[in-house]
């Protein structure tokens, strides 16, 4: 078997705005973020993200680990639309977990905090963000996610 490799395609910085709790379900708290807006950054994308265009629809289990459920739009610097969408999980001791609820700046190297994003496009110049493998690795902010994407090689 080959060696996988990763490549880095972008930053993506997140605002977050509105958090509605839905509250106590069968599966954990769901709570639904807005997402705000944001920018992507990287060797080959360079955009922002529409406002309005994307949510968060967030459950916390009984063991306090997040599971994300994620959609929004980038509009690329040369006027491309890019859908992007992903689910993934943040989860580390309770007591980390408790600080970054409170909004506490916390070191990412003391949570998981992982992603698979995949992307839709049209035909043009990102049309091969359609058939890759993502991964991003977050850092939670009390601002919102900051997440590096890499496509597995």
């Amino acid at each position: 078997m080959s060696d996988i490799g990763f490549e880095h395609i972008f930053d993506i910085d997140i605002g977050v705005g509105s958090f509605h709790r839905v509250g106590l379900g069968p599966w954990g708290r769901r709570g639904i973020a807005c997402v705000t807006g944001g920018t992507v950054s990287g060797p080959g994308i360079k955009g922002t993200i529409l406002p309005g265009t994307g949510g968060d629809w967030a459950m916390v289990g009984a063991d306090g680990n997040l599971a994300l459920d994620v959609r929004l739009t980038i509009e690329t610097d040369d006027n491309a639309l890019i859908y992007m969408r992903y689910h993934g999980f943040m989860t580390g001791p309770k007591d980390v977990l408790r600080a970054l609820n409170k909004g506490e700046a916390i070191d990412p190297s003391a949570y998981y905090f992982r992603t698979a994003p995949v992307f839709e496009t049209g035909p043009g110049r990102y049309d091969w963000l359609n058939r890759i493998v993502a991964v991003g690795i977050g850092e939670s902010r009390p601002q919102g996610p900051l997440y590096h994407v890499y496509r597995m090689l």
